[in-house]
């Protein structure tokens, strides 16, 4: 037993221990608070006011589009999107249900996007329906307090001011697929994300690095069920957490002309075609419009699925440019090429005169000219302005097709332009060589035939069209075309402009070669006789050819059939290329309409109606003094019509088939 002093002396000792352990646990206890609230209490504090911070997205502005007289063309608008973040969402079930009489919406296809994106993390919104009506954005914001998890995303999307005018030019902006995310990513080195958009197409595409600019970023204050509250004031939270603003795109200013491009655009009416109208001293792209077209603002939008069948089902394929995704045989308008092709080599000169009974034969073959009865003696200038098939087939007959296409590839055909925009293709000017490579054969004679008038094998494109002749016009420069003018930052600064490119000049071994081919283009459009005569306009002294790009092979008893009763799918494409003023000249046209039977009634009314505007525009002094010309000219083609015949000249008739 011990005794009492023992034992106060063992209590005392136990006493001690645990007053030093309480001591301990104090001061560890004191040691933490001071830790978290002293050492790290600003950190902490940092940490909670980040878990009632939500940061948002803050689209930058893509850059602007001009014409190249500062018209506005595409433009930017705000666009409402309803957005849920799964993270937030409570009562689902409830919720959706509200929601889908919102939204106009049935609960299984809000569900169906809910599922669709069920991989990404839960803190990230998925867009329910994008640009919702004003009402539809007021009953969101007004019960916001009865839809956890349901918001309102503000986007800027793109506006493009004539709609469907230019559409294939400008091009649209739409949201990166998944397949295409890693695609982007790997040939921009950018972290593109689902839910980004991108210039897709056209001046859009194109451009894309410089209208795109780059996002910004900022803090919201949100409750513990995700919905934004009223206010926020990050700089009276803490210093680390900072609003970023958006870096706008640059602003572009085209070479097109907005006035001019309207006209095009209502001059092809309900037409299936393109029209490219280009400066035959620069290159520039002064008006460049193809039809079907369609509304690029509805993908930045957001395509309904009724919008996007009418565009893909649309046998007309609206999506496809038709000046530089197309090409087909040029038809007549490949005569001009055959002409220089056989002067130059000394086959023809301005005296050598062909006879035109309305066929030419090549061993068992009959090669038929467009008109029954024939054009009789014709001469290069006659051979044009009337379109004579059997005279450039007799030229033809004594070159080579390597010949033919040697000047052909010289005038810019065969190959692409180059212009800065997506997806052209070549076109195709064939040799004895291509042929060898591509079917195994020889090259036969007859096909040079069918080659020199513009069918067979050989293909263009209106881009290529129109810079061929410009070049027959300018005296044999061809310019690479391009439709971008100069690029500005957002303090208005020039950061790049474009300057024409000369590519290659062709320098004619006999002068007189271009003097009569020009002069065979000019009676095309201003002699009575000519194809395009009938079209000619008034004011601007247009030459040029009109041309049939054969769709379907006829056969000997179907060469004289009225093409206007043939099956639409069967008829005859249209064309007409040209330049104006044909004494000066200053603007080249290219326009083709598809199935439209003749180039003379169905294209040349178009290329007359862009090159009219242009003349108007920027040359009305020259467009007044080119009246008087037009009146002067037609005095005189009548005294001689009169001269020659002395009873009363009868009109020329509607061009035939052909032409």
């Amino acid at each position: 037993m011990f005794g009492e002093e023992e034992l106060v002396k063992i209590h005392k000792e136990r006493a001690a221990l645990m007053s030093y352990i309480i001591t301990a646990a104090f001061g560890l206890v004191l040691a933490r608070l001071w830790y978290l609230q002293v050492y790290k209490g600003e950190t902490l504090h940092n940490y909670s006011i980040q878990n009632r911070l939500r940061k948002e997205v803050v689209w930058a502005p893509r850059g602007l589009i001009y014409s190249r007289d500062d018209q506005l063309l595409v433009d930017n608008i705000p666009r409402f999107d309803a957005i849920l973040t799964p993270q937030f969402l409570m009562e689902k079930e409830e919720t959706l249900v509200k929601l889908s009489k919102m939204l106009s919406m049935d609960i299984e296809s809000i569900n169906t996007i809910l599922k669709k994106n069920s991989n990404q993390a839960k803190y990230r919104p998925i867009i329910l329906k994008k640009n919702i009506s004003f009402g539809e954005l007021a009953q969101i914001e007004t019960q916001n307090a009865d839809l956890p998890g349901i918001s309102v995303d503000t986007f800027i999307s793109r506006e493009y001011r004539d709609k469907e005018i230019g559409a294939h030019l400008l091009g649209y902006i739409s949201e990166i697929s998944q397949t295409q995310l890693p695609k982007l990513r790997e040939r921009d080195h950018a972290d593109y994300r689902l839910g980004d958009f991108i210039g897709q197409f056209g001046i859009e595409e194109q451009l894309d690095k410089y209208l795109r600019g780059e996002n910004g970023h900022e803090f919201v204050e949100v409750d513990a069920r995700g919905r934004r509250k009223r206010y926020i004031n990050t700089d009276n939270l803490f210093k680390g957490i900072e609003d970023e603003k958006p870096l706008s795109g640059m602003n572009v200013k085209l070479t097109i002309d907005r006035d001019m491009q309207i006209a095009a655009f209502n001059a092809l009416q309900d037409k299936v075609g393109g029209v490219i109208a280009i400066d035959i001293n620069s290159g520039q792209v002064l008006a460049m419009v193809s039809r079907p077209s369609f509304d690029p603002s509805q993908f930045s939008r957001g395509l309904t699925p009724e919008y996007w069948r009418s565009l893909v089902g649309n046998k007309e394929h609206p999506l496809r440019d038709r000046n530089i995704q197309e090409h087909f045989s040029p038809g007549s308008t490949f005569k001009a090429i055959t002409g220089i092709a056989a002067f130059e080599e000394g086959e023809i000169d301005e005296n050598t005169e062909v006879n035109c009974g309305g066929s030419f034969r090549l061993g068992r073959k009959v090669y038929h000219c467009w008109k029954k009865e024939g054009h009789g003696p014709t001469n290069l200038v006659k051979a044009i302005r009337e379109s004579c098939n059997v005279y450039f087939q007799k030229a033809a007959n004594r070159m080579d097709i390597d010949v033919i296409a040697k000047y052909s590839k010289a005038f810019g055909l065969g190959a692409r332009t180059g212009i800065s925009l997506p997806r052209e293709v070549n076109g195709l000017i064939p040799t004895k060589e291509w042929k060898k490579k591509r079917f195994g054969q020889e090259w036969q004679a007859g096909e040079t035939l069918s080659c020199a008038i513009g069918q067979s094998y050989v293909l263009a494109s209106t881009i290529q069209l129109a810079t061929a002749y410009a070049a027959i016009a300018n005296g044999g420069k061809i310019y690479r075309p391009y439709v971008v003018k100069d690029i500005y930052d957002t303090e208005g600064e020039l950061v790049k402009t474009f300057t024409p490119e000369l590519l290659s000049s062709f320098e004619m071994k006999n002068p007189k070669t271009l003097k009569f081919v020009r002069e065979g283009l000019f009676q095309v459009v201003n002699s009575p006789k000519g194809t395009a005569f009938y079209r000619r306009g008034q004011g601007i002294l247009m030459a040029g050819k009109t041309g049939t790009s054969q769709v379907k092979s006829a056969s000997a008893d179907k060469v004289y059939a009225k093409c206007e009763n043939m099956d639409y799918e069967s008829r005859h494409h249209g064309l007409f290329v040209g330049f104006a003023p044909a004494d000066n000249p200053k603007i080249a046209a290219a326009v083709i309409v598809e199935h439209g039977c003749h180039g003379s009634s169905a294209a040349t009314p178009v290329a007359e109606a862009v090159i009219t505007q242009y003349m108007k525009k920027y040359h009305p002094d020259l467009y007044l003094q080119n009246l008087e010309k037009d009146k002067e000219i037609r005095e005189n083609w009548v005294k001689s019509l009169r001269a020659a015949q002395p009873a009363k000249p009868k009109p020329a008739a509607e061009p035939a088939a052909d032409e």
